[in-house]
This record gives structure tokens, sequence and C-alpha cells, in this order.
């Protein structure tokens, strides 16, 4: 495989990654675009089994999905059975070189592979092991299985539509657990390897799931609950008002959002209400959340009166926070994410033409990259297992 050379920060960095379907795959998409050298492990042999998420959506390959090109560029691909001689054998030759072990497999499994920690510290004693659980050790749900869908539901993430709708609690229409547990599992792997640069040792990481999310979902949503004894309900009251979304205008929709006291009495005046904001429930920042249901529906009769580009004007002449709104396909024109070249088209030689998102963070000096096309199944198990010498169990 020929591999132009990584320009990120995580040059030479190699990770051994055997986790599968999105959280893990989105974290270790994260260390390839930023120069980590990324083996991923998918399990079965003679290229059948692998990651599921190859067969999720129509591809033109069969088994190189949507969301798989989305979240594993920038990675090799070794298909190997752990549980044989042989896949043990490459397994262990990979840790003795690397300095991340990334999976998404229950400890206990791991354990009786031979992979556990311990096992793998015993191979590579500065090994930085990151473990990706669905719940964090020592409560009752240790052993469960968890999904996106589990982890919503769990973490009253799926209670906020309940509450600002009135009716039944909904999952978000976005893998948003998964994803965000990734970034977690992310920061954690590099704060891991900073402390082993500054001190020589690997540690384990374990990142669990409901413990990540329900961290990332309380900080606006404990709200109320945050003192002892509580002084209101949870959730932060601008989160769950059923008025907070895009407002229709004459041709369409725009978001948003005055913020300072001044900036709230020109859209009123712009708008031609001058005045709200000698109600006293509009005067302050305070009363303006006590009462935002109030104030949002105002902000929805006043956006009405123009059209979605009479108000973009007005706004950014009054440097209003506003943005016109998009579908799904309308990002794909958007002249910004255009004029930073968000979205390119590069080829795959097996599937043809294809979409892909640059990576979103720039580094002045050590930019991130896109070096090499997701890869078919099992794809570079010759060549890596040469690399170690293992060429007997090929």
């Amino acid at each position: 495989m020929s591999v132009e050379k990584a320009s990120g920060p995580l040059a030479g960095v190699k990770v051994v990654d055997m986790s599968s379907v999105v959280l893990g795959p989105f974290a270790t998409l994260i260390f390839g675009d930023l120069g980590a050298n990324v083996v991923k492990v998918e399990s079965g042999q003679d290229g059948k089994g692998g990651d599921m998420m190859r067969y999720a959506g129509k591809s033109p390959t069969g088994d190189l999905g949507p969301l798989f090109m989305a979240l594993n560029r920038n990675k090799a691909s070794v298909q190997l059975d752990a549980k044989t001689k042989a896949g043990k054998a490459a397994l262990t030759a990979l840790l003795k070189d690397a300095d991340v072990f990334f999976h998404n497999v229950r400890m206990a499994g791991m354990g009786r592979l031979g992979f556990g920690y311990e096992d793998v510290k015993a191979i590579k004693p500065d090994i930085v092991y990151v473990h990706c659980a669905g719940f964090g050790e020592g409560g009752p749900y240790e052993k469960r299985q968890a999904y996106d869908d589990l982890i919503q539901g769990a973490s009253g993430f799926a209670a906020l539509n309940a509450m600002r709708s009135g009716g039944a609690p909904e999952y978000a229409p976005s893998l948003v657990a998964d994803k965000t547990v990734g970034l977690f599992a992310a920061y954690a792997t590099l704060a891991a390897l900073y402390h082993r640069e500054k001190t020589g040792q690997g540690q384990l990481v374990q990142v669990p799931m409901l413990e990540a999310f329900t961290f990332f979902n309380m900080v606006e949503n404990l709200y109320g609950e945050t003192f002892v004894p509580p002084s209101y309900g949870m959730a932060y009251t601008r989160s769950i008002n059923p008025n907070r979304k895009p407002y229709p205008t004459k041709d369409g929709y725009i978001g948003l959002v005055p913020y300072s006291d001044a900036q709230w009495a020109q859209f009123f005046e712009i708008g031609g209400m001058p005045g709200v904001f000698e109600d006293p429930r509009f005067a302050t920042y305070q009363a303006r959340t006590e009462h935002v249901t109030e104030l949002y529906a105002l902000i929805e009769q006043v956006a009405a009166t123009k059209t979605t580009g009479e108000w973009l004007d007005l706004l950014d002449a009054a440097n209003i926070p506003a943005m016109r709104y998009n579908t799904l396909e309308d990002v794909l024109e958007d002249p910004h994410m255009k004029a930073v070249d968000f979205f390119a088209q590069r080829t795959h030689p097996d599937a043809g033409t294809y979409r892909s998102m640059r990576h979103p963070v720039r580094f002045s000096e050590t930019p991130a990259s896109v070096r090499t096309e997701p890869r078919r199944l099992g794809e570079d198990t010759e060549t890596v297992l040469q690399s170690l010498g293992l060429s007997e169990w090929l």
C-alpha cells in the first residue's frame, strides 16, 4: 500500500484498532486524520465478516457502505480471527509495536481471548489500552450491552423531547451518543499519550458510554437540581422550549439569536415591535430566561413579516446573529462550506467517485490529511503480516 507521508500532530503514533460500528471508529478516524498509523483489525476469515458498518446502506462494492466510508479512511484493514493460533500470533505481533490498543469488546471477552489489559501490558509495558464500554465498572449495568438508542434513553436525553413537546419520548435523529462518546474516547487517549510522553507510563483508559453521555447531557439539564435542596425542575428552560426552532419567514426559515439586551431591543425595533423590552418579563437576561416561551412566540410572530433574505440583510447590518436555515441537501451547496472546501470529491479505486469531508480542525504547522481511502475487508492483511515477519501465517 503506497501511502502519503503523514504530516499531522500524531504522525508516528501507532494504533491497533479493534473497534467497530460508530463510536470507536469515529475516535480512530480522528487519530488517522491527525497522522496516526491506524491498523483496523477486523474479525472473521476469508473475506467474510468484518465491521458491520461495511454493509449499512448501499454501495458500489457491497462492503463499503456510506457510514463505513465516512468513518474509516486513513486506516489499514487487517482481517484476523483472534480465537485461532495464527490470529493470536498476528495480534500479539501488532501490539508489540503499538502505542495504543483501542477496542469496544467487553472486557470479559477480551480476557478470554488473552488480550485483557494485564495480558497486553505484558506484551507492551507502556501500552495505552483504551476500552470503550457501555457502562462503568461497579454498577449493576456493567455487563450489559449498549448502543446509541439505549444510551439516549438511559441518560435522560430522549426525555428532553417529551418535556419539550408534552408527548412521548423520542431518540434524536442522529447517532449523537456514539459520536459524542467517541470524542470523549479521543481526548482520553490523547491525554494518556501525553502522560506517557512525560513519564514513560502506559495505562488502562476506560470510557463508559452511559457516564460520558450523561456528563454531556447534564451540563445544562441538571439545571434546577444543581443546588440542594433543588430550586426548581430539571432541563434548561431554553432548550426544552417548543418555540426554540428555525422560525418561518415569508419564503422559508431562519435561525436567529439576539443575545445582548441591545440586540434584543434592536431586533424588535427592526421587526416593527418597539418597546417590547419595556415589559418587565423581557427587561433583563434573568427575566427573559424565566419567560422564554413568551419571548420565542414573539420572535416567531416578527420573523414571519419578512423574507429570509430581507432578514439576513437587516440583521447582518445590525450585527445580530442570524443564519439561513439549510436542509441536508442545502448544506452541500452552502457558500461557506464551498469556500472552505469542506466537501471534496475523491476517487476510490473500487467504489469510484465519492464525497469526503475535510477534517474540520486546522493546524498551522501539522495539518490533518487524507492519505488513504477506506480499505476493502482485509486488504492490507498480507502486507502488514509480512512487515511483522509473519508470512508463515498467511
